[in-house]
């Protein structure tokens, strides 16, 4: 190999397989499902087990789609749970690599750049791969993937393609066995940072295989990319100029805050109006929280079926960077307003916000604006934020967060969208 080594650990099925964990039971055997009951037969299963997949039931399926001859174990999410078993494994990792050398890049994932200790460990990448391995099913119960390789991408396309089909679940790439194992490897979409859309458009072209990639004209690959085509020619040849020194030195140029849901239903305009309401307070506190301020807010509604489906967005500019509720509150309303008609409905929102500066930035003076109003409200959302952090955040709300449709109060008890608890 290389001057350069780089693992990645991947946790299997991790959702499922904490639960079978929790449960005593065995991940590679037991029929196990992650999904939300009370969403409905429809709703996604958030993972299922080792042994469900081996059955071909897909990972990221509706409970609909399981066969009914399938006999398994119905898990409701507890993401804290996850949260709290992620970083039990994370500490596994510091007690033999410095933060500086781990990339976690996913609840369940994460690269280590494992060049200066593999002499100090006295191990082979490979040994090193099994002993974190083992140490995490030892210690959390919980069985790990990995892939090695040269650089990160390598080790990335090691973990996703060949440690699958690897009796040891271990797959090993340089760029010389990369080219020999995958150059001619189907589907495209199997490696990283190649969806189905990139995949269509080469095959438009004629190109279904990274040595087609490869051998590809350039100026055709930068006709069609622009400049990602860099970055599709270097994978094509199992290359990566981006190093771990990179990615813990890298500094975004700019802030950007979001916030999305996807209604449990189909919601009609007046129900679907509380919620955009909730959603405009809601980011706003999140501004007061990170002590910022935005000049701009996005607002995408994601229609339902019976409205023709497809999405809408529309944006609308602050006089000055704001972080006022109420600023939020009717900027979201105004927008929803002229995208949204009264006989339609609505299956998801999200929100963005642009131009993020400090609250203590200078900003100028609004004529228009009751500045000392602002600061009365700017005040209140601190207060709001003190007692939420204190009780809870459900331990203060609002009138509109009881009416008819309103989500804001399940949500405040929910990670990522689904339920929290352990």
């Amino acid at each position: 190999m290389e001057d350069k080594c780089y693992i990645c650990i991947d946790l299997k099925s991790f959702y499922a397989s904490v639960e079978c964990v929790e449960r005593g039971l065995d991940p590679m055997t037991a029929n196990l499902v992650v999904a939300d009951p009370d969403r409905g037969y429809k709703t996604i299963c958030l993972a299922v087990s080792p042994a469900l997949k081996k059955k071909g039931v897909k990972n990221r399926c509706r409970v609909f789609e399981i066969p009914p001859s399938i006999k398994y174990i119905t898990a409701t999410p507890r993401m804290q749970k996850y949260i709290d078993y992620a970083a039990e494994i994370y500490g596994i990792y510091l007690r033999y690599f410095s933060p500086d050398d781990i990339y976690v890049y996913s609840i369940d994932e994460a690269f280590m750049d494992v060049t200066g200790y593999l002499s100090r460990y006295k191990k082979t990448p490979k040994e090193m791969a099994v002993f974190l391995m083992d140490k995490i099913t030892e210690e959390v119960g919980v069985r790990a993937t990995a892939g090695i390789g040269t650089n990160l991408y390598l080790c990335k396309i090691a973990l996703d393609i060949t440690a699958k089909h690897a009796p040891d679940f271990i797959g090993i790439l340089d760029e010389k066995s990369y080219i020999e194992k995958l150059w001619d490897h189907r589907p495209l979409s199997d490696f990283w940072r190649i969806g189905r859309g990139t995949e269509a458009r080469l095959a438009r072209f004629g190109i279904f295989t990274m040595r087609q990639i490869a051998h590809a004209p350039e100026e055709l690959l930068y006709k069609e990319f622009g400049i990602d085509a860099e970055l599709l020619i270097d994978h094509a040849w199992g290359r990566e100029s981006v190093t771990m020194e990179d990615i813990q030195a890298y500094k975004p140029k700019n802030n950007s805050i979001c916030s999305g849901q996807v209604l449990f239903k189909d919601y009609p305009y007046d129900e679907a109006l509380v919620v955009v309401k909730e959603m405009g307070d809601d980011i706003a506190l999140q501004l007061s929280r990170k002590k910022k301020k935005a000049t701009g807010i996005v607002l995408g509604v994601g229609m339902a079926g019976r409205s023709g489906g497809g999405g809408r967005h529309m944006s609308l500019s602050f006089s000055s960077p704001t972080q006022n509720d109420m600023e939020f509150r009717n900027a979201t309303v105004t927008l929803f307003r002229s995208m949204v008609g009264k006989d339609e409905y609505v299956r998801r929102f999200m929100i963005s916000l642009s131009g993020i500066v400090d609250d203590e930035a200078p900003s100028q003076l609004d004529l228009f604006l009751d500045n000392e109003e602002a600061q009365k409200r700017e005040s209140i959302q601190k207060a709001i934020l003190s007692i939420k952090d204190t009780y809870g955040k459900n331990a203060i709300l609002k009138g509109m967060d009881y009416e008819e449709g309103a989500t804001q109060k399940d949500r405040n008890v929910q990670i990522g969208g689904h339920k929290s608890g352990v």
